[in-house]
């Protein structure tokens, strides 16, 4: 299976810009995933953040991440990256990379669709 490497992450101040990078190594890396971001703060659920699919074509944000965060893959080293500008200190949470194989041509939004996961890294923003 294959597995998820997340980097990127770090301490920012409000209104700052992080990118994620979610990188994925050995397995059957050669598949076709589908792959999104996810997030959980302390003592919250984890929920969604952006989902790309497998071509890239398709994108979908949460509302908290329309029109400051950007999703976005290369897909012939299946790494997907998150742009993320006008940050708020609401957004401090560990992200989280997943990915699906599939070859479905559309996103999920809902983290049981995903059957494999990254370690995380962690996003602090300072007010």
């Amino acid at each position: 299976q294959v597995q998820l490497v997340e980097s990127g992450g770090g301490l920012v101040q409000a209104g700052g810009s992080l990118r994620l990078s979610c990188a994925a190594s050995s397995g059957r890396t050669n598949s076709m995933y589908a792959m999104a971001w996810f997030r959980q703060a302390p003592g919250k659920q984890r929920e969604f953040v952006a989902a790309i699919s497998w071509s890239g074509i398709y994108k979908t944000y949460a509302d908290s991440a329309k029109g400051r965060f950007t999703i976005s893959r290369d897909g012939a080293k299946n790494t997907v990256s998150l742009q993320m500008n006008s940050l708020k200190s609401e957004d401090t949470a560990v992200y989280y990379c997943a990915a699906r194989e599939t070859a479905a041509w559309q996103t999920f939004r809902t983290a049981y669709e995903y059957d494999v996961w990254g370690q995380g890294t962690q996003v602090t923003v300072s007010s």
